[in-house]
């Protein structure tokens, strides 16, 4: 199997609006090089938009133990996390995120999570 052609493809399948097969392409070259980060981070993405949250979670969290100071793994984690309704867990890596990069995006994610949070705490 040429890796990188496989890459290439899974590349163009997730660009094209299927995460679910680019996942599937990804999946096994992810085996083949589990420190490839390029190919892991696109895995977790294609996991996240299929909404395979789980796979989506232990894809980032190996980003993060390879490289802590990965802002974005950071963030799609928090993502994926608040996706999955685990707001509680999200906010320290959102924060995180936000912390290490100033990005719109980090920002209000970390708001909408807090004002999530906010209202569902009694007062």
């Amino acid at each position: 199997m040429d890796l990188l052609e496989e890459y290439r493809k899974a590349n163009v399948i997730f660009e094209s609006g299927d995460p679910r097969r680019a996942a599937q392409v990804l999946e096994p070259i992810v085996a083949a090089e589990p420190h490839n980060s390029a190919v892991r981070q696109l895995l977790a993405r294609a996991y996240f938009n299929s909404a395979q949250l789980a796979g989506a979670e232990a894809q980032l969290r190996a980003l993060i133990e390879h490289d802590p100071s990965d802002h974005y793994a950071h963030h799609v984690l928090g993502r994926t996390l608040e996706r999955g309704g685990r707001f509680r867990e999200a906010l320290p890596h959102l924060r995180l995120a936000a912390a290490m990069k100033h990005h719109q995006d980090y920002r209000e994610a970390v708001q909408r999570v807090e004002t999530w949070l906010g209202k569902s705490d009694p007062a």
